[in-house]
């Protein structure tokens, strides 16, 4: 029986699969570490979806490889050549592969390199798992997507979209319920298009976690918005419940719709916006989390105008920014690219400004008063969520899992700071 490290890097449905290789490397036997000195076999879960992250993957491969290594996640599915160049040795398991987890980490111990990259019929819903917090319940709702996205790798990595029966998924919620979980995240490649394939839908599943009866919070995880003119109404309206956070993540990517046709996203600037605006006409305050890559090929500076432009109007409480990078593999990769400098340029005239409406929006709740539930511990001190799915920093002794009434003191441009009210 070995001792191993178990890591992962990019989104929250690689961080569930890390749970469920670690539950199924504890039911197989072996022990888990928290530091990679005190291993036997390192286990890094990758991602792959942009140049920058692809680089520490690499990095991070060189650095665990003087020892039996497995390589996970998206990374050897999507550039198996990459991988095999820094490490020829190391053993390689797929996103939709985890069935093989044991025979792969055996395989691997004997110094006999294991490929496991085919999809599997096995669900992930169900599988053993090491939650990474303990309050914090992470179930993956479908594998893969039915998008042909032309920057992105994902579809590459994860394949074609297999949703987990709402059953299931229920049953799963349950048990993360039971074991002591405050907070369940639904995740996939993309809630979007959840159900269907299997004849039903994200607003469906909502409405049947939230019915479960115990005190919990649902966070609905990101939706793609070429999917919401189907679900849309019915979403909204699944949001009624108290236990589902005021939170949208919904990646817009650009604000012209020039370039979301060359980016073959099968959605307009009018959807995210039709979505936004139904969403705060329903809740008088709700979270918007928004994508936006800046530099795509095909972006002249009009359309970065227009990008500019949306998030002026929208003005969401958080956008995650990337520079446009060449996935390989991927049809954009092929096209002529704007220069690095003048991607660069961009980045910096978009960062700066969400940093100024993410301020303005987060001082909007100075003075707001109730439930926050403590679900991270940071560096900074504990962090919890109020019913919009605000992070909310406190420097009050309290415990995770833990719910107290805060009222809110001060704002940053990432996070607003409260204390226990009295």
């Amino acid at each position: 029986m070995a001792k191993i490290f178990v890591e992962a890097y990019g989104c929250s449905a690689n961080f569930a699969d890390s749970e469920m290789i670690s539950g199924l490397i504890v039911n197989g036997g072996h022990t888990l570490v928290k530091d990679s000195s005190e291993s036997d076999l390192n286990i890094v879960v990758t991602c792959s979806v942009k140049d920058s992250t692809a680089n520490k993957m690499i990095h991070r491969i060189k650095s665990l490889r003087s020892k039996p290594l497995v390589v996970a996640g998206c990374l050897p599915k999507a550039e198996i050549r990459t991988v095999e160049k820094i490490s020829e040795k190391a053993s390689l398991l797929g996103p939709n592969s985890l069935g093989k987890t044991l025979q792969v980490i055996d395989s691997t111990l004997k110094g006999i390199r294991y490929v496991a990259l085919e999809d599997s019929d096995l669900s992930k819903v169900g599988l053993p798992k090491v939650r990474l917090n303990p309050v914090v319940g992470i179930v993956e709702i479908a594998s893969g997507c039915i998008s042909e996205c032309t920057f992105c790798q994902t579809k590459l990595s994860k394949g074609d979209l297999k949703s987990y029966r709402i059953g299931d998924i229920v049953r799963q919620v349950e048990t993360e319920i039971s074991e002591g979980c405050k907070e369940i995240w639904l995740t996939s490649t993309d809630n979007g298009c959840y159900g269907f394939d299997i004849n039903t839908d994200l607003p469906t599943l909502v409405k049947a976690v939230s019915k479960i009866p115990q005190d919990f919070m649902i966070r609905v995880g990101m939706m793609n918005p070429m999917y919401m003119p189907r679900i849309k109404d019915e979403l909204i309206k699944s949001y009624d419940s108290d236990k589902v956070y005021k939170f949208l993540h919904i990646p817009v990517q650009s604000g012209s719709d020039k370039v979301l046709n060359d980016m073959k996203r099968g959605h307009t600037v009018k959807t995210v916006k039709e979505i936004i605006k139904k969403a705060k006409e329903r809740f008088t305050d709700f979270t918007i989390s928004t994508d936006v890559i800046v530099g795509f090929p095909s972006e002249t500076r009009e359309d970065f105008e227009k990008t500019v432009s949306l998030i002026n109007e929208i003005r969401p409480d958080i956008v995650n920014l990337s520079k446009y990078s060449a996935r390989p593999g991927t049809e954009a990769a092929e096209w002529d690219q704007i220069e690095a400098s003048e991607v660069k340029k961009r980045s910096k005239v978009i960062f700066d400004m969400i940093n100024e409406i993410s301020l303005e929006n987060n001082q909007k709740w100075i003075g707001w008063k109730g439930k926050v539930l403590f679900d991270e511990e940071t560096n900074e001190g504990i962090k919890g969520r109020n019913f919009a799915y605000k992070s909310v920093f406190v420097k009050d002794k309290i415990k995770i899992g833990q719910i107290h009434t805060i009222e809110i003191v001060d704002a940053s441009t990432h996070s607003i700071l409260g204390k226990i009210a009295s």
